[in-house]
């Protein structure tokens, strides 16, 4: 039954809504990376995004709303970072541990003040984003399952893959990122303020973080509930370092990592513990970090023997 699921359209359909979150934070870690600051601060953005998704939406009664407004909210949030580790000089990974102990309590008391909910947000009648039907991908035997009747963010994502790659690899904007992250002394020499563009790429960073964020309230699911980023700005910033930092590359990785999540949903029709399997996702993230480190020691060691 299990082996019959996992090739099954229904679980490739799910494996690819399980990515979606997961592919937004490793695509705000790959920018933010190229610049050269690793933003430790997704799981927090991701956190912060999907409890005001739901208070936007229900505000304005309009998801599309509570959606662009989350992800104001943020390119705010990484602006609030940047300003921290270039104008203070924090420690980036000191002010992003700080950033996602903050977003643990304050969502909870937020969502306490306003709609005097404890944990979940079933007092707030929040607005989730459409799925869509692709008229004619969706009549393609096995395929059309797999790809249609996906929620509209799972589509934004893979158009994000493409547009984030041409940001930085065809832009005169994404070739100074990518300049200040590779040597940022040498990027200054010829004029190009390293700080302004750290800031840019931190608040581009929190942007696609809290898409991802506003999937989990305003798609994968239509509430809120206390701490349901569940790690994916982590393992989303795992699958940036190990598609080495490039939008394709964190796709790919980010596919495994979703692949993994919806593998841990479909092995509860068994008879497996329950703890066991929700820890499938973290363990292939640590697994596949372990590999990933492996492979990388490998290599330095044999430039280092040339």
């Amino acid at each position: 039954m299990i082996i019959d699921a996992l090739f099954s359209p229904e679980f490739l359909n799910a494996a690819l809504r399980a990515t979606t979150p997961i592919l937004f934070a490793a695509l705000g870690s790959a920018v933010a990376s190229k610049s050269g600051i690793t933003n430790m601060a997704l799981e927090g953005m991701m956190l912060f995004a999907a409890l005001f998704g739901v208070l936007f939406s229900a505000a304005f009664h309009s998801a599309w709303a509570g959606f662009f407004l989350t992800v104001a909210l943020g390119g705010f949030i990484g602006l609030f970072l940047a300003f921290f580790v270039l104008k203070f000089k924090t420690d980036a990974i000191l002010a992003a541990i700080a950033i996602n102990i903050i977003a643990n309590g304050a969502t909870i008391l937020i969502l306490l003040m306003v709609a005097g909910d404890r944990g979940v947000s079933s007092s707030v009648s929040s607005v989730a984003l459409p799925r869509i039907s692709i008229p004619v991908i969706e009549k393609i035997p096995y395929f059309g399952a797999v790809i249609s009747n996906q929620n509209i963010l799972t589509y934004i994502a893979l158009l994000m893959v493409v547009a984030v790659h041409l940001f930085l690899y065809k832009t005169p904007l994404g070739l100074k990122v990518r300049a200040v992250g590779e040597n940022k002394n040498a990027a200054e020499s010829v004029g190009i303020s390293s700080k302004r563009i750290q800031y840019i790429a931190l608040v581009i960073s929190g942007m696609l973080a809290a898409m991802g964020g506003f999937f989990l309230s305003g798609g994968y699911m239509t509430n809120f509930t206390t701490g349901m980023s569940a790690g994916r700005g982590f393992i989303g910033l795992a699958a940036s370092s190990m598609g080495a930092n490039t939008p394709l590359g964190a796709f790919l990785v980010s596919l495994l990592f979703g692949a993994a999540s919806a593998l841990s949903n479909i092995l509860q029709l068994g008879s497996w513990p329950y703890e066991l399997i929700q820890m499938i996702p973290y363990v292939t993230t640590i697994v596949g970090l372990g590999i990933y480190s492996h492979r990388r020691m490998k290599k330095r060691e044999k430039l280092s023997e040339k």
